[in-house]
């Protein structure tokens, strides 16, 4: 019977354990979208987990959503990040970087321009600012000659972060994001070949995939999806045929895996399942809602199929997460308003487990 702690193949990566340590935004880059030596110090401590996937890391300028976040569209922000990969393989782990376009949940005090997206339709919520959290603004709709350029800019950030030397990078097309935008029934719109039916609401993520396997390499290449989900105002209609139709797309492109979220019924993560052939890693909880993923949660989706399990916020408060599973250690509980203050404190102030003398 597979367990969290068996060792995993993926692509030429040799896991050793099941443990995917999921994105988590931070926000602690520099001005400039620049790594730092406090994120060096912050994954090399989680180093132990099977494979790292960072906190989203912005392909350019206008795909940046929120303060403070990283980027991968300068040979600024490539010197700042390999550190970063150099501390985390020098303590043995393996790290892919997400790659996050923000599309239309961003706004101009923090791009100084206007946001984009599929559709001139603003975000439901409040977005994150330097000055504080506003209304998101009304974006503007992406002509079509320019969207081939943003499906382009994942893989020019995919090119980039193997420079960094990451092991690979995961496309983020989940949460409301870019990707997520164009597979939405609502906040896609458009009346051309990337919109309307299941095969143009498709289309973005497929060309963006495919221009980052091209840059890199398919065993390189992962991406996370939220089936169903309603994150910043977006919803899907057909869920089932919408993210079946393109996980035959992604198998055609052999990506190294799909990451998915549990926003959608077991019944359709199920059928998602089973209709995709390769490399599943599931996160079994809603990303941010009430509970945290445990080892019921990750033993239950390794029975049904999953290769992989992603923890997130565990990973937060418990750098040594793999070895407090496998000891069946207390997990130290999460200081939520450190999630994005900035500073180290409820960042590299979380110590490993404290055996008793």
């Amino acid at each position: 019977m597979t367990t969290l702690f068996d060792t995993y193949q993926l692509g030429g990566l040799t896991l050793p354990n099941r443990v995917v340590m999921a994105p988590m935004t931070r926000v602690r880059a520099a001005e400039g979208g620049l790594a730092t030596p406090s994120m060096a110090t912050y994954y090399a401590q989680r180093a132990t987990a099977g494979l790292i996937v960072t906190e989203g890391v912005q392909p350019s300028l206008i795909g940046q959503s929120n303060p403070g976040t990283p980027g991968l569209y300068t040979d600024e922000q490539v010197a700042a990040w390999r550190p970063v990969t150099a501390a985390v393989h020098a303590n043995g782990g393996r790290l892919f970087a997400q790659i996050m376009h923000g599309g239309r949940v961003s706004h101009p005090e923090t791009i100084g321009m206007q946001p984009a997206g599929p559709s001139a339709l603003p975000a439901a919520g409040l977005v994150f600012t330097p000055s504080g959290r506003q209304p998101a603004p009304l974006p503007r709709a992406l002509d079509l000659a320019e969207i081939p350029e943003h499906a382009e800019s994942y893989a020019d950030a995919g090119r980039r972060a193997v420079e960094a030397g990451f092991d690979g990078v995961e496309l983020h097309g989940a949460n409301g994001y870019l990707i997520s935008q164009f597979l939405s029934s609502n906040a896609n719109l458009r009346t051309d070949r990337y919109g309307g039916s299941i095969a143009n609401r498709i289309r973005f993520a497929v060309e963006a995939t495919e221009a980052t396997v091209a840059a890199i390499g398919a065993a390189k290449t992962g991406i996370r999806l939220s089936p169903g989900a309603t994150f910043w105002g977006v919803e899907e209609s057909d869920v089932l045929e919408l993210y079946t139709a393109l996980l035959s797309e992604l198998a055609r492109l052999e990506v190294a895996y799909i990451h998915l979220e549990a926003t959608a019924d077991e019944e359709i993560l199920l059928e998602l399942r089973r209709a995709w052939p390769g490399t599943l890693i599931m996160n079994p909880v809603v990303p941010m809602g009430p509970k945290l993923v445990g080892r019921t949660e990750a033993d239950h989706w390794l029975g049904l199929g999953a290769e992989l399990i992603s923890f997130g916020r565990a990973f937060i408060a418990n750098p040594d997460l793999v070895e407090r599973l496998r000891n069946a250690l207390p997990m130290a509980p999460v200081e939520e308003d450190t999630y994005y203050q900035g500073g180290d404190t409820g960042y590299l102030t979380y110590p490993a487990y404290q055996y008793s003398a």
